[in-house]
Formats: structure tokens, sequence, C-alpha cells
């Protein structure tokens, strides 16, 4: 007699709760979205420039990702993010990269990334001017990057997209202020850091 009545009883239960279940229906899987752009970064470069007394030292950053999300045809309504590992930080010179690491410089152990939010684009044609928010050691400030769209193409049923932008900042806007007098006069190092991005997307 104890197996119909657990039957019975999970007849019950089963009743109560399937209206419950048309009530509250299990939420759909959000579809996923058709317009975003990962940055391909075997086929993209972040680099930068300064001056060292009387050349420029150049480098880049090994480790970075972002996203573009918008459309071709209306590439002003994009939605740039971009995340950069700063102790990716590369100058083919381990020395001076550890100390560029170290709290006199982008202080990586505080700051480990370095982040970049567009917030607008302006295209006239090929030419491109994004406008948006960079934000390295705690301090966050708009920038303006100048460049082209360089091309779309279709790989294994993807779309790619590239373009290239640059811009000119000034170090000690963000806290990077240390510098050393030289003995002939003037400082080792420039104010004004080149950055040159060049980018491949992969929609």
């Amino acid at each position: 007699m104890i197996k119909p009545v657990r039957c019975v009883l999970a007849a019950m239960s089963l009743g109560m709760a399937l209206p419950a279940l048309a009530q509250n229906p299990a939420p759909a899987s959000a579809p996923a979205p058709t317009n975003v752009w990962r940055i391909d970064r075997g086929h993209s470069e972040l680099t930068f420039s300064i001056r060292h007394m009387v050349s420029r030292v150049r480098g880049q950053f090994n480790r970075w990702s972002g996203t573009i999300t918008g459309d071709l045809d209306e590439w002003e309504k994009a939605e740039v993010n971009v995340t950069i590992d700063a102790a990716s930080i590369d100058t083919n010179h381990e020395r001076r990269d550890s100390d560029l690491r170290g709290k006199d410089h982008f202080e990586v152990e505080t700051y480990p990334t370095i982040t970049f939010r567009g917030t607008k684009i302006e295209r006239d044609g090929d030419r491109l001017r994004m406008t948006g928010d960079l934000t390295m050691r705690g301090v966050t400030r708009p920038v303006v990057l100048e460049g082209q769209l360089t091309g779309t193409a279709q790989e294994r049923g993807r779309t790619r997209v590239g373009f290239e932008a640059s811009t000119t900042i000034n170090r000690k806007d963000f806290g990077l202020a240390w510098n050393r007098a030289v003995e002939a006069g003037g400082w080792l190092l420039g104010d004004e850091v080149k950055i040159d991005i060049s980018v491949a997307a992969v929609k």
C-alpha cells in the first residue's frame, strides 16, 4: 500500500507544480549580439613613443583586448572598450621595463590596467575621429584619436574591419610625472607621449 500512496502524492505535487511553471516559464536565453567586433590581437598593435634626451624610445603593450559594438553603416553610434595589461609594457629593454612597472611610473601592482572607453565617433568617408576616456594610474582624462578606416574583408564566413588612429597625451596629466635633470640642461624624458593603434576586428 505504500507505493500507491507515494505515486498519488507525487502526482499531486506534479499537478500543483505545472500551473506555476506555466505562469513562470524559465527565462529564454538572450540572443547573441550580432554587431560585436572583437579586436584580433594577432593582427593589431598598440604602440607608443616618448622623447629620451636626444632620441625617442618606442614601446608597446603585449597584452590587451577590446570590443567594438556597432554597425559599419552607423559607426558614429559604436561603443569602443579596450583594456590593457599595464605590466605587459615592452620597450625591448628588460631593466627599463621593470622600472616602468614600478611606483615611479605605471605602479602596476596598484593600477594593473589601463582602459579606454570610446564616447563618440565622427566619420567622414574613411576618415574617423574618436573621442573617449583614457584611464591610467587611476586618473581619467578625455582624449581624441584621429585616423582612418583601412578596409573590410570577408574571411571564412566572418567579416573583418581595420582602422588606424593616433593621439598625443601629456603623461603628467595621468600622474606620470617622474623625471631627471641631465648634465647639459633639460630633462631626461619629454612630457608628450605619442600613441598609435592599428586594429583588425572580427565580427
